[in-house]
This record gives C-alpha cells, sequence and structure tokens, in this order.
C-alpha cells in the first residue's frame, strides 16, 4: 500500500502570485499602495485599510523564530516526528505558519528570536513550500 501523501495546497486565483514566486525560489507578499501595510497571507485588498490597490514585491526571505510547538505524535501523512510547527516572523512584518529545517526539532535548537531565512521544499511539479532553516552566519 502507498504511504499517504502530505496535504497540499490548492491555489486560488488570489494566491497564485504565491505560488509561482515560491515555485521560482521567491517569498513573495503583498503590499497596500494607499497605506503601505504589508500582508500574509495573499488577499485582494489591504486587511489594514481595506484598499484594492495592492502591489506584489519579493520579500527578503529573512526573518525570526516567533513561536512554535514540537509534534510528537505520527498523526500528519507526510510529515516525520519530531518536528516544529513554527510561526515565522519575516523582516518585513507578517507573520506566517510553516515548518523548520536544518536544524535538531528540540527546544534547546530552536530558540525563540532565532534568525532564519526561507528555504524551499518542491513537494511535486505545481506545488513548493516555503520552510525555514536557521540564518547563516
Amino acid at each position: 500500500m502507498a504511504e499517504p501523501q502530505r496535504a497540499r495546497p490548492k491555489p486560488t486565483p488570489e494566491t497564485q502570485h504565491f505560488w509561482d514566486g515560491t515555485k521560482a525560489g521567491e517569498l513573495r507578499l503583498q503590499r497596500c499602495d494607499a497605506c503601505a501595510h504589508v500582508y500574509f497571507p495573499p488577499r485582494p485588498f489591504c486587511p489594514s485599510c481595506a484598499s484594492r490597490k495592492v502591489s506584489i514585491f519579493k520579500a527578503s526571505g529573512k526573518g525570526f523564530l516567533y513561536s512554535y510547538v514540537i509534534n510528537h505524535r505520527p498523526a500528519a501523512p507526510g510529515f516525520t516526528p519530531p518536528y516544529a510547527i513554527a510561526v515565522v516572523e519575516l523582516d518585513e512584518g507578517p507573520r506566517m505558519m510553516s515548518n523548520i529545517i536544518d536544524c535538531p526539532q528540540t527546544p534547546e535548537a530552536l530558540e525563540l528570536d532565532m534568525k532564519l531565512e526561507v528555504a524551499f521544499e518542491k513537494l511535486d511539479d505545481k506545488i513548493t513550500l516555503p520552510v525555514f532553516r536557521p540564518a547563516k552566519g
């Protein structure tokens, strides 16, 4: 019997630019042209002022570990415990949930406020996920 696969995000017209970016190795965010608020997740209007005048830009891919939990249960297909479910605060301001790679999945290694950088995990030809690893240097 085949191993169950990790759940795949389903791009929508509102999020397609984000998934096109991850496939190209870029983390793309949106900025409101009216109030300059940078936000995630993608949507066609600014969550701060409701303006529909928004721009897409390539983010730095840098941030820090804001919060996390380490999952030890073998419940989710496509994940091998233990693994961190993390909230990363990007240098541009928004927070996003992701996973931490290239680092032991322990409280000793996952220090809050540790600097992170984006990496990309290709799931298939359509979906590439942004994940984060400790920043070099």
